[in-house]
């Protein structure tokens, strides 16, 4: 058997084995549940990737991409808004946890302070 057939069978048996590591099963462990938030809206990240977060006395949640031109306009200011939030439990390479991330969609703005 050639050196380039050995490598690849050997690389398709371990690709299973490296799906968790790679986030393949953070979708399964999502939750979606309708919340109504208020904190300050804030804009974050790069130039090139930026986002959007509302900032709450607990928690922060990100704005899905979509949305983010409802919120754009109300930066440093304070906004109660409803919508579906997803939770994911974050982990590293290694298995340990690296933290929560909200994320809102399809967002309802209710109030602006």
């Amino acid at each position: 058997m050639s050196k380039r057939v050995y490598f690849f069978a050997l690389f398709l048996l371990c690709v299973p084995l490296l799906m968790p590591a790679l986030g393949g099963k953070e979708k399964d462990k999502a939750k979606n549940n309708i919340v109504q938030v208020s904190g300050t809206v804030r804009l974050v990240g790069t130039s090139l990737f930026p986002e959007i977060v509302i900032t709450g006395a607990e928690n922060e949640w990100y704005v899905e991409k979509e949305e983010m031109s409802k919120l754009y306009d109300f930066q440093h200011k304070k906004v109660t808004v409803e919508g579906e939030e997803t939770v994911v439990e974050l982990r590293f390479a290694n298995g340990l946890p690296a933290g929560t991330r909200r994320t809102l969609r399809k967002i309802k703005v209710i109030s602006i302070e």
